[in-house]
Formats: C-alpha cells, structure tokens, sequence
C-alpha cells in the first residue's frame, strides 16, 4: 500500500453493515483471530483488498485467553513417548492436565488413534523438528509486527520458567532435545530461581528451566485491539457473520451464512477450532479438534510474580499481566458445544495455591477453545483442490506466537512466491 506509515496515519470509521447480498472483493479473510487479523494485516500491506469475515468479536476467544508468551522454546508436540506411555492415566484421571471431557470420548476416538501413532518416538520427533522450524522465524516476525502497530511496548523480554518442585522432577529433566532444535534454556538452582523469581514463597521449588529468550506479552487483549485498529487504518473491511457454506465456482469463492455474502477470488480460512467443516468444503479432510483451554485471574495491586512461569507436574502457566495473575493452561478434550467444568477451574486454583498460597480469590474465569491436529503442527498452505483457499489454522497452544509467520506464508503463497519455510510439513495433504 503506497504511502502507507503506520496504523495512525489515518482514522477509519467502525466498520460498515451490509445488506444481504453479494460482495465483490479480492482476499476474504475467515475469522477475526490474532491469525486472521495478523494476515488480513499482511495482505493489505501488501495491497490487496481485504475483507474479514467473522461471528461479532466480544474479545473473549483464545487470542484473548491464552498465556500470553511468545513461546519460542515451545517445540515439542503435545504427543510424545511419554505422553503416550501415561495417557490411560491423563485421559481419564479427572485431575490430570491432559483430560478428556467423558461426555467425548467415542466422538474424539478417531483422533485419539492418530494422536497415539503421533506419539511414537519417530513420529514426535518429525513433529518438533516441523514446529521448530516454524518457530525460528517468530522472535524477528513479532518483533516486525509489535512495531507496525505500537505494541512493543507490550513485549516483556524477561524469559520463562519451567519449575521442578521436587529433586525428582530437576533430575528427571532432559534439556537435550531442546537444545538440539536450536533453544536456548539454562539449567538454574534453587537460589538462582529465587533471584529471578522473588515473589516466589522460599520453600518452593528445587530449581528450574530457564528459557531467557521467551517474551511475554503485558495484555493479550491490548495487542489484540491495536492489531485491530491498524487492520482497520490498513483498509480491511469487515464483515459480521458466521461463515455456513463455501462454494467454487469458475474464477471465485463464495462464502454464504448468517451474514453478508461475498465472493472473493481467494480466501483465507483462519476460523480456528471452527475450521474443520470449512475445510471440508473446500475439498480437505483434517482430523481438526477441540482443546478447551482455561484460565483465572487474580486482580493484584502489585505484582505477585516477575516472570511467566509452569510447573511441569500441574500444566499450566503462571502469567504475570497488567494489574493481574493469570493462570492459564491445561488440555481438556471435549468439543465445541459442552458448558465449561467448573472442575478444571477448582483444579487450577488448588495447584496455584499450592504455589502461592496467598492468592485472593480468583477476580474471574475464562474457558475457550483451541484447534487441535493430532501431530501439533498447524495447517498451512493451498487446498488441495486449488490454490484460491489458503489454509491457515490449527496452532493449537501456539495460535498467537505463530500469527505473524503464518500471515508472512499466507501472503508470500498469495503473492506466487516461496515462503521463508518450507511449507510441506503443514500442508492439508499430509492427512
């Protein structure tokens, strides 16, 4: 876009309602997502004519209640060795990080068998060599992006942590797989722990991982509304309505639903754990499911903790925010349409009381959803039945680290050019 020098250098009004018909427009983007806005982004930048195409966004999707890091050290698949010697055990033991919602279990049995076949030891390896590739663009790529729309200071370099309560889990620890897919984590002690993490009660804790490259995001929903504003600065019209059925004809898509109908000569489908049936249409078989992820919040004058931190046994995150601790994290099984369970909440606090015991009572709580692909690599690239559907979806824990590389992929294939990664891993045809 020629001219253009930043997301204030012209105001927009709120976008426009439109009569039910048919629209014209170049790209329609599917889904209003850190993805889906994070391309939307890429592609008017690049100068086309963008429009999303989204439910009404009340801010309270997983772009909003994640954990707020950009996880570069996150490599490893959700399905490994280990996971799949204990998963009986974590699938079924109500307490467990890994739980499946019963209520589900016959439904997600088929994606239960891929996910064990990618469990086994050649499998996981080939998955987080795939995700760390993708990984290794991230750190410049939202760097890039922070700056385009005045969210750097929203970035927190101060690393990560992951926290071994006992002498048994600090010896158990392997760093080796890691480092040999290019992150750097350093092996700290107990008072090394206490140094970077004051706020943490002295008895806690036998040591740590410390990952010192990790950057943390202050308030998720903050850089959700500036990517936003500048998408809105950039041009991108957008549209209210739930996308119900996709068409090819010769030359276009036509997406039709609840909304207005548009025709675009390409789409970009970055709906998130509603992408499947999309998918579907658009001639693609992918074993997408749901991970129903949860967090609390404990309103807090002043800082409790300095920098994000797990504990590898409980399975979720401590996530210092502004004015907040957050406490996200845990899998739950369980599709799109069951009630939250209060019983992932009560699970959550009595593991952060049992590291703080301190904490107020939680100020509130979140549950939303995460698409997930058996093997944890997202999908990414062209239909099989044509190039004028983009896949852009499937990042499961990783959907806001990986926004600004998947809209650099989404508009270089656009553009005809090759993206920065090789995109075979991650193509809907691999299933």
């Amino acid at each position: 876009m020629r001219g253009w020098r930043g997301c204030n250098s012209r105001r927009i009004g709120p976008p426009e309602m439109t009569p039910a018909r048919v629209e014209q427009c170049e790209i329609a983007v599917i889904g209003a997502g850190v993805v889906g806005l994070a391309c939307a982004l890429e592609l008017a930048l690049a100068g086309h004519e963008v429009v999303i195409l989204a439910p009404e966004d009340h801010e309270t999707g997983a772009s909003y209640g994640n954990a707020g890091v950009i996880a570069d050290y996150a490599v490893m698949p959700v399905g490994t060795p280990e996971v799949l010697r204990n998963l009986p055990r974590l699938l079924f033991d109500r307490d467990s990080p890994l739980a499946i919602r019963p209520s589900a279990a016959l439904t997600l049995a088929p994606w239960l068998l891929r996910f064990a076949r990618e469990s086994l030891p050649g499998r996981a390896q080939a998955n987080a060599r795939a995700i760390a590739a993708l990984l290794a663009p991230t750190p410049a790529a939202w760097k890039s992006l922070a700056a385009q729309i005045d969210g750097t200071d929203l970035l927190k370099p101060l690393g990560s942590l992951y926290l071994f309560e006992t002498e048994a889990e600090r010896r158990q620890a392997d760093f080796r797989p890691y480092r040999a897919l290019g992150v750097t984590v350093e092996e700290i002690s107990r008072d090394q722990l206490g140094q970077l993490q004051p706020g943490l009660p002295g008895h806690i804790g036998a040591g740590a991982a410390f990952f010192p490259n990790t950057v943390t995001v202050d308030d998720p929903r903050a850089m959700l509304r500036r990517l936003r504003a500048c998408v809105t600065a950039a041009g991108v019209g957008q549209r209210v309505g739930l996308v119900r059925k996709l068409s090819r004809s010769a030359g276009h898509v036509q997406l039709d639903g609840d909304g207005p109908s548009l025709r675009a000569r390409k789409v970009v489908l970055a709906a998130g754990a509603w992408s499947k049936r999309l998918a579907a249409m658009a001639g693609d078989r992918v074993p997408l499911d749901t991970e129903r992820g949860y967090h609390l919040e404990y309103d807090l004058a002043q800082p409790r903790l300095i920098r994000q931190m797990t504990p590898v046994s409980r399975g979720f995150y401590f996530c210092p925010m502004a004015g907040r601790l957050r406490v996200a994290g845990t899998v739950e099984l369980g599709g799109l349409t069951a009630p939250p369970s209060p019983h992932r909440w009560d699970v959550m606090e009595r593991g952060a009381r049992a590291i703080l015991p301190d904490l107020p009572a939680p100020s509130r709580r979140w549950m939303g959803f995460r698409p997930s692909l058996p093997d944890s690599r997202p999908v990414i690239g062209p239909s099989q039945q044509g190039d004028d559907v983009i896949h852009a979806y499937g990042h499961g824990h990783l959907g806001l680290t990986l926004a600004p590389v998947t809209a650099r992929i989404v508009a270089a294939l656009i553009a005809g050019r090759a993206p920065e990664v090789d995109i075979t891993p991650y193509l809907p045809s691999r299933f």
